[in-house]
Parts: C-alpha cells; sequence; structure tokens
C-alpha cells in the first residue's frame, strides 16, 4: 500500500515491464513467450493488477489463447496457470466471466486431448475449475 503510493515510478516502471511481457507472448520464439508467461505468473501471482489488466484483458486473452493453440507442454501449462491467475485478477464480475468464456472451449479442448502433455492438460483442468469457480455466471 503505502509503499507503492510513495513511488510512482516504480509503479510506471513495473507496468511497462508487464506490457513488455504482455507483448512478448506474441513472439515467435517459444523460449521468449515462456519466459513472459513466467514472469506474469510471477506478477499476476505477486501483485493485485486488476485495474491495470481490466483495459488489457482481451489482447491478453487472445494472446493466452494463441499461447495454448500453438504452444506445446509447458507453454500450454504456463499459459493454463497465467490464464487462473487472471480469472482470480478480474474477479466474480462479467469481465472475469468473459475471460473463462473466451477460452472455456479451449481449454475443455486441451483437457480432453489425450496427445497434450500431462503438464498442459493437469494446468487447463486446474484453469477450468478455478476460473469456473470464480468466474461462471451459470451455475451449471
Amino acid at each position: 500500500g503505502s509503499e507503492a503510493a510513495g513511488e510512482p515510478g516504480q509503479e510506471e516502471e513495473a507496468e511497462d515491464r508487464l506490457k513488455e511481457h504482455m507483448d512478448n507472448l506474441l513472439d515467435k520464439s517459444a523460449k521468449t513467450r515462456q519466459a513472459a508467461l513466467q514472469s506474469l505468473r510471477l506478477a499476476f501471482s505477486s501483485k493485485t493488477l486488476s485495474e491495470f489488466l481490466l483495459e488489457r484483458r482481451l489482447m491478453l486473452t487472445d494472446s493466452l489463447e494463441k499461447c495454448l493453440k500453438k504452444g506445446k507442454g509447458e507453454e500450454q501449462a504456463l499459459a493454463g496457470t497465467v490464464l487462473t491467475l487472471l480469472c482470480l485478477q478480474m474477479g466474480s464480475g462479467p469481465e472475469g466471466e468473459e475471460v473463462f468464456r473466451s477460452l472455456k472451449p479451449l481449454l475443455v479442448s486441451i483437457l480432453t486431448d489425450s496427445t497434450a502433455s500431462p503438464g498442459a492438460r493437469q494446468s487447463c483442468a486446474t484453469a477450468l475449475g478455478m476460473c469456473c469457480y470464480v468466474a461462471a455466471a451459470d451455475l451449471e
């Protein structure tokens, strides 16, 4: 709380780094995408960023969708974890529901794909369960 209020330059710097990581999710290199996912995972799990993410959720959702579709194994697992954290950051309102609804079919697809890596399937199962618990408006 009070430390962040006294350091506006640090907050801007942190937001710039987050924007850079989000841009790196679209990089051609799988290593760059994985590093970006790991950085986002750390950031989303250590600080409340809901206001920052609110205006970037659509771009971030699209980027995570690409990582889940085109990535393999580790990248898919990291994308599932980041998606779970994004849902938690967005909360139970319409924004969280929108993120969940847009990626739910893809999560189910990876979860039921027997050729997907066990880590990716486990991460998608966790994302499906947590996002459903947090953000699904439909009780079924």
